[in-house]
């Protein structure tokens, strides 16, 4: 489990092919601040960009590690297939602080910055979601865009999806690899895992009622 609260901003160094077709994934490696590693074993999940990932080798020395990603994985996210800057963070431990919101790991989707442009003295990030995922995106509620825990400020239903506003502070633009995004670039989303299990809860119920009359 993870928290949304990113814990240091890496970079994916090298991406290579684990077999010779599609259906063979990849192995990054990954390069991060020094002693980020220092604490982290072989095995220990860590989230790229809010997926959650499992660390294959380690090298605390040169402040590298890697992980093999499947292609059933690749074709669900975004930015773990080439070179650049990611968002990472080790998974909670049961003595941290809750200071994001309840984040699993697992990517819902796969949205499509719309704006990103400077408000004041903060920034305002719009994504457009995917249909599926609009019911779960709510006012004041909670969303992980790559990794990030953020609050949603405003929600736009259309046609061709749900597109959310979201305000980022100074501080989260340049803490994050969010800085490096732009009109059209693809990002990774996780919805909220209480909207989930509401959602779920309120589906059942419908079905219960309807087979009870």
């Amino acid at each position: 489990m993870f928290t949304g609260i990113i814990t240091a901003v890496g970079r994916i160094v090298e991406v290579r092919a684990l077999g010779d077709s599609g259906a063979h994934g990849k192995q990054l490696l990954i390069e991060t601040p020094a002693g980020y590693l220092d604490d982290v074993g072989l095995g220990d999940s860590i989230a790229l960009n809010g997926a959650c990932m499992t660390a294959t080798q380690i090298d605390a020395a040169t402040g590298r590690f890697a992980i093999d990603i499947s292609a059933e994985s690749l074709a669900r996210t975004a930015g773990l297939d080439q070179p650049g800057p990611i968002n990472l963070e080790k998974a909670l431990c049961a003595h941290d602080r809750l200071g994001g919101h309840i984040v699993s790991g697992h990517v819902d989707g796969i949205g499509q910055v719309t704006h990103f442009a400077p408000v004041g003295e903060s920034w305002e990030l719009r994504v457009l979601a995917p249909r599926e995922l609009a019911k779960y995106l709510a006012y004041k509620g909670s969303i992980t865009v790559n990794g990030v825990s953020l609050t949603v400020n405003r929600v736009s239903d259309a046609a061709e999806g749900c597109e959310f506003s979201i305000n980022l502070i100074p501080h989260t633009v340049q803490n994050t690899a969010l800085h490096a995004l732009a009109v059209g670039a693809a990002v990774n989303l996780e919805i909220d895992l209480i909207a989930r299990y509401v959602e779920r809860m309120l589906s059942s119920a419908g079905v219960a009622g309807a087979g009870s009359s």
